[in-house]
């Protein structure tokens, strides 16, 4: 499983980095996520900058696509260029997006009228684009998941791990970088919130 984590000026480091970090505890099966974006260095909103390691036509290659956010979201909504660059696949593709990222999944054609989740920043510049917002931390229909909140990054992998591999192996995932001491907590809440989400996805493959 290759997966691409668009990353872009301004970005949340929660965002890119944590959901990166759970995603490659699966290198040893094969798995490699990777820093994607439209040039060759992208600083946080934080001030930190790194080299990026995937261009971000990689998107439209990879197996899966994870759209995290950032304080310029608004403004590479607007840039159709840079959007058109952007090409995904949701037929065969898991994509998920997380807090202003799903603003662009919204700009990209890829909501319509599904609710969706995002932060409570974005959630009227969400609501402006079409797009139904719900309160939650997180929703997935067939190949497509939002998320809300920075530490809502640990459901968005923990998706993808399951969908692209096992329940197990997203437990698995999860308990390594859960707190010591909570470790049972943090993945009883994980899968309580995925799992029901893939249950579907399955069911409605199967029909």
């Amino acid at each position: 499983m290759q997966i691409a984590v668009l990353t872009f000026d301004g970005f949340n480091e929660l965002d890119s980095f944590v959901a990166a970090a759970i995603l490659n505890r699966m290198k040893a099966k094969g798995w490699a996520a990777y820093i994607t974006s439209p040039t060759e260095q992208v600083t946080s909103m934080n001030g930190v900058t790194v080299q990026r390691q995937r261009p971000l036509e990689f998107a439209g290659e990879a197996d899966a696509v994870l759209i995290g956010s950032g304080v310029r979201t608004r403004d590479i909504a607007a840039d159709k260029d840079l959007l058109s660059r952007i090409r995904l696949d949701p037929s065969r593709q898991l994509v998920a997006a997380q807090c202003s990222g799903t603003l662009l999944l919204a700009r990209l054609g890829l909501l319509g009228d599904l609710p969706a989740c995002t932060d409570l920043t974005t959630k009227p510049w969400v609501l402006e684009a079409g797009v139904n917002v719900i309160d939650a931390p997180f929703v997935a229909h067939d190949n497509v998941a939002t998320a809300g909140g920075c530490l809502a990054s640990q459901y968005l992998a923990a998706w993808i791990i399951a969908r692209g591999a096992s329940r197990r192996d997203a437990e698995e995932a999860i308990h390594y970088v859960a707190p010591v001491g909570e470790k049972a907590l943090y993945v009883d809440r994980a899968l309580s919130v995925i799992m029901p989400h893939i249950a579907h996805a399955e069911c409605a493959a199967i029909s």
